[in-house]
Parts: C-alpha cells; sequence; structure tokens
C-alpha cells in the first residue's frame, strides 16, 4: 500500500507539473449523497448504514492523448452514522479535500459523447461540527471526533458530453474518527467507511 501510494503521489505530481503547458483545465459544481458507516475496530458496537449529503466545487487537470485526470473538490460533507439498535446517532459535518488521479476511457472516439472513468486518491476531512445523542436510557452520549481525517478512495463512473460527470466512490477511513464514547460500557474506537455518489457538472 505505501509503495501504491507513492507511486499515486508521483503521478499527481507530473500531471500537476504538465498541466501549465499542455493540460486541460476546468472547473465545475458537484452534489450528491453520502452513505457513511462507522467500523468499531472489535465490532462490540455494530452500525447502520446512514445517508447523508456533499456538495461544493471541483477542478479536473487532464493530460490530453493519455486520459489522465487530476480531480480535486472543495465539499462541504454531511454524514450519519447509527448503532444498530437505534440507542445512539452520530451527526457530524466536514469539508472534505479528496484529490484523485482519474483515468478516463474511450472507445473508436466515443470520448466526446460517453467516456467511463476509473478514479483513486486520498481525501482530507476537516471537522466543522458535531451533534450528540442520548443512549436507551436518556443518557448523553459524548464522544471524542478527531478534527481532521484521512481516507483512501477507489471510484468508477462516466462522462457525457464533455461535461456531466456521475461517479460512486468507496472511501475507508485511514485513521480512527471517533474514540472514547461515553455512555456505553465500552471505549471503542471507529473508522469512517463510506460510499459517495455524485453528479457534476464541469464548465
Amino acid at each position: 500500500m505505501k509503495i501504491f501510494k507513492r507511486i499515486l503521489a508521483i503521478a499527481i505530481v507530473a500531471a500537476v507539473a504538465f498541466a501549465p503547458a499542455s493540460a486541460q483545465v476546468r472547473f465545475g459544481v458537484k452534489a450528491g449523497v453520502a452513505i457513511n458507516k462507522l467500523s468499531f475496530d472489535k465490532e462490540i458496537l455494530s452500525t447502520n448504514n446512514r445517508a447523508g449529503f456533499t456538495g461544493g466545487v471541483m477542478t479536473e487537470i487532464g493530460i490530453p492523448v493519455v486520459g489522465l485526470c487530476v480531480d480535486a473538490s472543495l465539499l462541504y460533507a454531511h454524514r450519519n452514522s447509527e448503532i444498530t439498535d437505534g440507542s445512539a446517532q452520530f451527526k457530524r459535518d466536514f469539508i472534505d479535500i479528496p484529490i484523485n488521479l482519474k483515468y478516463k476511457l474511450s472507445f473508436l472516439g466515443s470520448g466526446n459523447v460517453f467516456s467511463p472513468f476509473i478514479t483513486t486518491g486520498p481525501d482530507f476531512s476537516i471537522l466543522l461540527s458535531k451533534k450528540e445523542g442520548t443512549s436507551e436510557d436518556g443518557t448523553s452520549l459524548t464522544w471524542k471526533n478527531k478534527s481532521f481525517n484521512t481516507a483512501w478512495n477507489i471510484g468508477f463512473g462516466f462522462e457525457l458530453m464533455k461535461h456531466v460527470q456521475i461517479a460512486a466512490s468507496y472511501s475507508f477511513g485511514l485513521n480512527k474518527a471517533i474514540e472514547k464514547i461515553s455512555g456505553f460500557s465500552t471505549n471503542e474506537t471507529s473508522k469512517d467507511k463510506y460510499w459517495t455518489i455524485t453528479a457534476a457538472y464541469l464548465f
């Protein structure tokens, strides 16, 4: 995994370095649904998938001919999670900064109409706020949430008419997102895992 990250980092730096001379830079807006699940290390607590939302702006730096792009976004993300028995909910707001390497495919000159693509890269999340819940007995729940989280994205999608992009990605947390949960008999820690489905329009 470390070697893969280094290779991707080198590819992103190389793409940005070549951008002034030959790259195609586009900007756009993006919005979608984020389906979040907290994954506890020892699974003493289990959670349900809960839907939130995300939206913001993006840029795409593309290298002509080879089909490689750097895709970076600045997004607001609202994530919900829930303990399986409904005893507690975790609601958090973030600024998300995903930076992905994107590879577009083109079949027999169809790129101007339809181009499927795959993506992968890191996602950096800055905590804006959180809303604390209650446990089954009415006890107020508090937890320590990391103010800065990182995740790794793997995704796919397609581009229509050179402007509309529909994409889905799965992100798995690289660091602990929540720890020291009060109101339970355990101080179990967890990581975020989430699907993000978005629609974007590039100008």
